[in-house]
């Protein structure tokens, strides 16, 4: 069925001529003539190691990008980080001119394929399919937007545009806010923003995308025999955890497009946790009733105002200590929301009309809360944005993850197409 549904979708496709203007008809040929050097070069960058930590990787790939943008006449340039975060930096390309639109387009270079992970090379599984480390998530949604650049060169369409390009070095794992810095800075000098994380489908784009920050539950109780517990020792640090976590999933767990993960949790008489590895040791017997409990998780909202509610409903939660027990929680900020404005509604349905036009179909917003937080939610306050523009696929994150190869030219002509009306 799915090939009958494809095989109408390329056949309604052949309708565009009439609603297609002689230039994107042309860009549309181009794109299908260089399709054979995009492909060509996805493989060589996905084979290509660049997990977050993996600095040499990050910036070979970076290179790789930032010479095919210097053949479209952007001017590139590697932003450094400081030595203590252990990142990469980023590749930007920029170009300045005066029609139109100024453009912020967002990617990034890292995937979560660290080093020391077994390597699965870019292999076409068959006709409509291709697997490999960061396939779709997002080298494929990086390639796509110098595929699209290059059909605008090559027929001179890039001229007096002002366009800046911005793929980061660690999305997957963040530096922290100085690493978002001059990303901020650029993107305000700009008007539009659009990122190219993994397309759901042909239907769909990203009007907004759930946020991410982190939490630490910290619990101290009274120690000592376990035959004393709910007595004069009161509940054990233990039971304090278990009644606040029940509390926030009883409390807090239905409200839409909230969640709060505790993705670690260890107790006992005494507990130790290191941040940089992320391991924990705890010390604990059954007949001693546990003094300290750590709980660390994170929290992802879609408003600041959700967010914030959330945070003061937990705090609450904790303060209601049982006897003899005391926590405390603490949060720290990660990647805001990127809300779902009127402003990217507007921007959506300018791709929903492209897209009709060129016989692909409506476009709708892509569901906020099926979407984790990602690059353009740094921005999203700045200016209209879009996400989800990139290479479609499934199992990203996953030694599963694929790209849809038959999708790949239909998206890679729609960015083409997208990016030429939004700079006339």
């Amino acid at each position: 069925m799915k090939k009958i549904a494809l095989l109408l979708l390329l056949g309604s496709y052949g309708a565009f001529a009439q609603s297609l203007s002689k230039p994107e008809k042309t860009i549309i040929g181009t794109v299908q003539k260089q399709l054979p050097e995009t492909e060509a070069f996805l493989e060589k960058v996905v084979n290509i190691n660049s997990g977050t930590l993996n600095i040499e990787g990050v910036r070979a790939v970076g290179k790789l990008m930032a010479d095919e943008l210097d053949k479209l006449g952007f001017k590139t340039e590697w932003v450094t980080l400081p030595d203590s975060l252990n990142r990469a930096g980023h590749l930007v390309a920029t170009r300045q001119g005066k029609k139109g639109k100024k453009l912020f387009l967002i990617g990034h270079l890292d995937t979560v394929f660290e080093k020391a992970l077994p390597m699965e090379p870019f292999r076409r599984l068959n006709d409509s399919t291709a697997s490999g480390q960061g396939v779709n998530d997002m080298k494929g949604g990086d390639v796509l937007v110098i595929a699209a650049l290059k059909a605008l060169h090559t027929n001179k369409l890039l001229d007096d545009t002002s366009i800046t390009v911005y793929f980061t070095g660690d999305e997957e794992s963040s530096g922290g806010p100085e690493s978002r810095r001059d990303f901020i800075e650029r993107a305000r000098q700009c008007d539009i923003a659009l990122a190219f994380e993994t397309a759901q489908e042909l239907s769909s784009v990203t009007t907004g995308r759930r946020g991410a920050s982190g939490w630490t539950l910290n619990v101290k109780a009274r120690s000592g025999h376990s035959s004393r517990v709910f007595s004069d020792l009161g509940y054990g640090a233990i039971y304090e955890a278990a009644r606040i976590l029940t509390e926030f999933r009883r409390t807090l767990g239905q409200e839409k497009y909230l969640t709060f993960n505790p993705g670690l949790i260890v107790g006992g008489s005494e507990v130790h946790y290191d941040d940089k590895t992320a391991k924990a040791e705890t010390v604990g017997k059954t007949n001693i009733v546990a003094g300290t409990a750590l709980v660390k998780g994170d929290l992802r909202f879609l408003t600041e105002t959700q967010k914030e509610n959330a945070r003061a409903k937990m705090r609450e939660i904790v303060d209601k200590s049982l006897p003899l027990t005391k926590a405390t929680i603490s949060f720290t900020d990660g990647i805001p929301g990127m809300e779902p404005t009127a402003a990217n509604d507007e921007l959506r349905k300018q791709v929903d009309k492209l897209s009709q036009d060129m016989g692909l179909g409506p476009v709708e917003a892509f569901d906020p809360g099926a979407r984790g937080a990602g690059d353009v939610s740094f921005v999203a306050q700045y200016m209209p944005c879009l996400d989800g523009l990139g290479a479609s696929g499934k199992g990203a994150h996953s030694i599963e993850e694929t790209m849809n190869l038959k999708e790949y030219p239909l998206l890679i002509q729609r960015t083409a197409l997208f990016i030429y009306r939004l700079t006339r």
